[in-house]
């Protein structure tokens, strides 16, 4: 499955070579113009990064920075700032309000592909190797082994991908929509509480020879793999 990105922008000049980049690098590009719009596409999507310009109609980048940043659902999701405001204390309020790198415009198309790749790769371990690593549970990518301390852990197709799809964002709260989609895919047809059921059996098979729970429900939101 692709590696989905929101971009926030109003310059369509600025949006056609970003998702012209982005698709080429395989990348899927979602593009909102409007501020509010876009904060409400992120909530209720939850994109793998957001890149994000300052100055927007309707509701300031910064603002959508600061309330994706209070809600559970996107409190993890990796933003990237795309501005031309290149002065120290800008470039400081925007990290301090949440934002994950701050690119100046105008910039490279290398270049903001390889911050997304960094950024990616902080979050999503996957992109760096074979094996996930949570605490003490590891997974192989290659062999489609799970194990958990020295016990191998036995999951189904359904329960393997769910613990991948956490593992690969950890901290993130997904709600069962999001998991049906990126677990299930788009095109098939499931109850949003067969999600339920399903995590019942992997919290059962990862934690069949004892140790924390790291699944955390999320009341009214969804689920997440920490260790809260």
């Amino acid at each position: 499955m692709k590696t989905r990105i929101l971009l926030i922008e109003d310059d369509e000049n600025i949006t056609e070579l970003v998702r012209y980049n982005l698709e080429r690098a395989g990348y899927q590009v979602e593009a909102i113009a409007d501020g509010e719009e876009g904060l409400y596409h992120a909530s209720q999507e939850c994109p793998d990064v957001i890149l994000l310009d300052w100055m927007l109609p309707n509701l300031s980048g910064l603002e959508i920075c600061r309330q994706l940043r209070r809600k559970d659902t996107t409190a993890n999701v990796p933003i990237i700032m795309l501005t031309a405001r290149a002065d120290e204390p800008d470039r400081i309020r925007g990290l301090e309000t949440g934002a994950d790198d701050y690119i100046v415009k105008p910039f490279s198309p290398k270049e903001l592909l390889a911050r997304i790749q960094a950024v990616l790769r902080r979050v999503r371990p996957a992109l760096a190797g074979h094996e996930l690593v949570f605490e003490d549970i590891k997974l192989d990518n290659v062999s489609h082994r799970v194990t958990r301390g020295d016990q191998p852990v036995h999951l189904g197709p359904t329960e393997y991908r769910l613990l991948r799809h956490f593992m690969e964002n950890p901290g993130r709260v997904f709600s069962r929509e999001q998991l049906l989609d990126s677990v299930w895919g788009h095109d098939v047809y499931v109850e949003p509480r067969t999600v339920d059921v399903h995590i019942r059996r992997l919290r059962k098979a990862i934690n069949e020879h004892g140790g924390k729970d790291f699944i955390r429900t999320v009341r009214s939101a969804g689920y997440a793999l920490d260790n809260r």
